[in-house]
């Protein structure tokens, strides 16, 4: 039996899984780090002074962290560098953290707990990021966001103004996979984490082109060279740069297995690498099953969240074949407006609806009509049947139902379809 996760519970597959082969990466059981461990490697930055060297006294440190759609070990690392601030003559009142939501909801104080951990929460002051701004939108001049230039495409580049407030801003995220921004982690913690919505909204809409009303050339996972939405995040960044980054490869429970830190664009650069290396799992044919579970709660916190694992599982799944998505969905779509996009019916009327009027959830509507119009996805979850038939999927209250008149063909099982990228030999 191999256990799946679906939201903070496991579903077990049932008897006849042996058809399906598991996707997973090899010796996929390192060990966490201890805190030695990851002091360690704070005492060894990639092209940067370490952080004691960097402080001086009475600055203000802002702790820039992930929301809660991401795994990070943030709270670990955090731990250990506010000790250092600390041991440096820092002032506990002098130092804060912001969740970098970008254009998702904000997070919760139980959230900010396990975030951060409950002894960081309660004593660190902590600020939600919100990229709607009413004043911007009306012409006035923005409260929450100050201009930082506009990038070589045309991009207008507004960021959180609390980044200013600070003297030292240090990036802590994690590392994996983007169906289109290559990687996650480093420099989308700043941009689109911090960013406007007009800015989160602008640099997205690169990975749709509206020429061919397709993915756009250059974007995927694990690609970063040549990729526009990248290189956009990129220019946003260095016109406002962290003193420090740090970037985390942690296991489905959050633990951190490794841990690069440093310059901001370098540190993430070996991170990416590292992760690529030991995520990415190769095959030497597609087949007309494939099985795939989000691998933990903040992949599939909403189904925004869970269609990146549908992504994964496309890679493998023959055209016609048959996707199994087990996503728990707790909050919903991810944002109420998600659903209207379906009132369109195909792909490619979808389309024709970005290229009148792009919205960044409009993109990942259509990407996931794409997938149900291409496979037979059912899907385990607890979004209501007529919303999911609405995309195109059928809806099913346990896995061994959904496998029902399928068990007896080969496929694949992906425990993990947050962590890994596919590639066909």
């Amino acid at each position: 039996m191999t256990r799946l996760a679906y939201g903070k519970s496991f579903i077990e597959t049932p008897h006849f899984h042996g058809s399906l082969d598991v996707l997973e990466p090899e010796n996929d059981s390192r060990q966490s780090l201890t805190d030695i461990e990851i002091g360690e490697r704070l005492d060894r930055p990639v092209d940067s002074p370490t952080l004691e060297d960097l402080v001086e006294n009475g600055d203000r440190v802002l702790l820039v962290v992930p929301d809660a759609t991401r795994n990070s070990g943030a709270g670990a690392v955090a731990n250990l560098v506010v000790r250092r601030l600390i041991a440096s003559g820092i002032e506990p009142y002098n130092m804060a953290a912001i969740f970098a939501t970008g254009t998702h909801r904000s997070v919760t104080e139980e959230e900010g707990k396990e975030i951060l951990t409950p002894f960081l929460a309660q004593r660190l002051k902590t600020y939600n990021h919100n990229a709607s701004d009413l004043m911007k939108k009306a012409g006035l001049d923005s409260t929450t966001f100050s201009f930082k230039g506009t990038t070589s495409n045309g991009i207008e580049i507004w960021l959180n103004r609390i980044l200013d407030e600070y003297d030292k801003v240090v990036t802590m995220g994690s590392v994996g996979f983007h169906y289109f921004a290559g990687f996650s982690g480093g420099r989308k913690l700043i941009c689109p984490g911090l960013a406007s919505a007009e800015t989160v909204a602008a640099t997205h809409a690169l990975a749709f082109d509206f020429d061919s009303r397709g993915r756009a050339d250059g974007v995927g996972t694990g690609i970063l060279d040549g990729n526009p939405v990248h290189e956009s995040f990129m220019e946003a960044v260095a016109m406002s740069p962290p003193a420090f980054s740090i970037n985390t490869l942690v296991n489905q429970s959050g633990e951190i297995e490794d841990l690069s830190c440093g310059d901001w664009k370098n540190s993430h650069g070996i991170a990416c690498e590292l992760y690529a290396k030991q995520n990415t799992v190769y095959l030497s044919e597609k087949r007309d099953v494939v099985v795939v579970s989000c691998g933990g709660p903040q992949s599939d916190v909403n189904l925004i969240q869970a269609h990146k694992s549908l992504d994964v599982a496309a890679t493998a799944c023959s055209d016609g074949g048959t996707i199994v998505l087990l996503a728990e969905c707790r909050d919903g779509f991810g944002r109420p407006d998600f659903i209207k996009w379906f009132a369109g019916g195909t792909s490619d009327s979808m389309a024709d609806l970005l290229c009148e009027s792009y919205e960044i959830n409009g993109q990942t509507a259509w990407s996931l009509r794409t997938k149900t119009e291409r496979f037979n996805v059912r899907i385990v979850t607890s979004l209501a049947a007529d919303d999911v038939r609405k995309m195109g999927m059928t809806h099913y209250g346990t896995l061994e139902r959904a496998l029902s008149d399928i068990r007896e063909k080969r496929g694949y099982l992906i425990p993990s379809g947050n962590k890994i990228s596919l590639k066909i030999k």
